[in-house]
C-alpha cells in the first residue's frame, strides 16, 4: 500500500472521517483509517485554514481506535466492489502500525500549525502507542511499516524528543541505498529513499548521505515518462484506480524534485 493520495479534506464523511475512495484501492463509502491518512496528508500539504474539520476528523478517529491506542488496518466493508482485497480481508480488531503510524505522521504534520490538533487527546493516546510499538520492534519490519514509522517519527520529531533515539535505532533497517525491497509486493516493488526520506532538513535523513539523496534524485528525475507523468511501481487494484495512483506519482515526483532544488 503507498503511503498517501490526494482527495479534498473538506467534504468528511456525516461521522467525521474519510471514505469514498479517497484510497484509490479502496472504494468503499464508509469512513477508514486509510481515508483519514490521505485527508491529513492534504491537509498538512495544504496548510493553515485548509480544513476546518480537523478536530471532528481526530474525534472519528479516537472512537474507531483499539483499546491498546492503534488503529485497525481497515474497518468492516459493506460492498467489497472494486476493493483490493488486502482491505477487506484484514482483521478489523487488530491493530496495525502500519496505518496507524500512517495516520499519526500526517497527524503531526498538521498539529505543527493547528492548535486544536496538538492539544487533542487522541494524537496524544496514538503517539504514545506508535512509540511504543516501535520501541519493541526487534527484527526488519515490511517495507511499508519501515517506512511509515520513519515518517511518523520524522514528524512527531518536532515535539517529541524521543523519536531522535528511535529514529536512530530504527535506521539499522535502513541499506545504504535506502532501497528496501517490498515482500509479497509486484515484481520489483522497492521503496526507495525519497520514498523514506522525501524532504531535505528532516531529522530523518540523518540515515542516509547525500551521495545516495542525489543518485535517488537523479533516478527520480529520470523516472518521468514522454507525457510528462511518472509511473508507479505497484499494481493498482483497478484501472480507475491505476490512472488515480499515476496522478498521484506525478504530483508527488515533481514536488519532492522541487523541495530538493531539482
Amino acid at each position: 500500500m503507498p503511503t498517501h493520495t490526494r482527495s479534498s479534506a473538506n467534504s468528511s464523511d456525516p461521522d467525521g472521517g474519510y471514505g469514498w475512495g479517497i484510497e484509490p484501492d479502496l472504494r468503499t463509502p464508509e469512513s477508514q483509517p486509510a481515508g483519514a491518512m490521505h485527508a491529513l496528508e492534504a491537509i498538512a500539504d495544504t496548510g493553515p485554514g485548509s480544513a476546518p474539520a480537523t478536530v471532528r476528523l481526530f474525534d472519528w478517529l479516537d472512537s474507531v481506535t483499539l483499546p491498546d491506542g492503534g488503529l485497525p488496518f481497515a474497518l468492516p466493508v459493506a460492498n467489497p466492489a472494486a476493493c483490493a482485497p488486502l482491505w477487506i480481508e484484514t482483521d478489523s480488531k487488530a491493530t496495525s502500525l502500519q496505518i496507524t503510524a500512517g495516520v499519526a505522521a500526517h497527524a503531526h504534520r498538521v498539529a505543527r500549525f493547528d492548535d486544536r490538533a496538538r492539544e487533542h487527546p487522541w494524537l496524544t493516546r496514538v503517539t504514545r502507542y506508535c512509540f511504543e510499538a516501535i520501541d519493541q520492534m526487534d527484527e526488519a519490519p515490511f517495507a511499508y511499516v519501515l517506512s511509515f514509522a520513519l515518517r511518523f517519527l520524522d514528524a512527531a520529531a518536532d515535539t517529541h524528543p524521543q523519536a531522535a533515539d528511535l529514529l536512530r535505532r530504527l535506521g539499522r533497517y535502513v541499506p545504504a541505498d535506502a532501497a528496501v525491497p517490498v515482500a509479497g509486493g509486484a515484481e520489483g516493488e522497492t521503496l526507495r529513499l525519497l520514498d523514506l526520506a522525501p524532504e531535505p532538513g528532516r531529522p530523518v535523513r540523518a540515515l542516509v548521505n547525500d551521495a545516495a539523496v542525489a543518485h535517488d534524485l537523479d533516478r527520480l528525475e529520470a523516472g518521468q515518462q514522454a507525457d510528462g507523468g511518472w509511473a508507479v511501481g505497484f499494481n493498482a487494484y483497478s484501472d480507475a484506480a491505476a490512472l488515480e495512483w499515476r496522478g498521484y506519482a506525478t504530483v508527488s515526483a515533481v514536488s519532492t524534485l522541487r523541495a530538493n532544488g531539482r
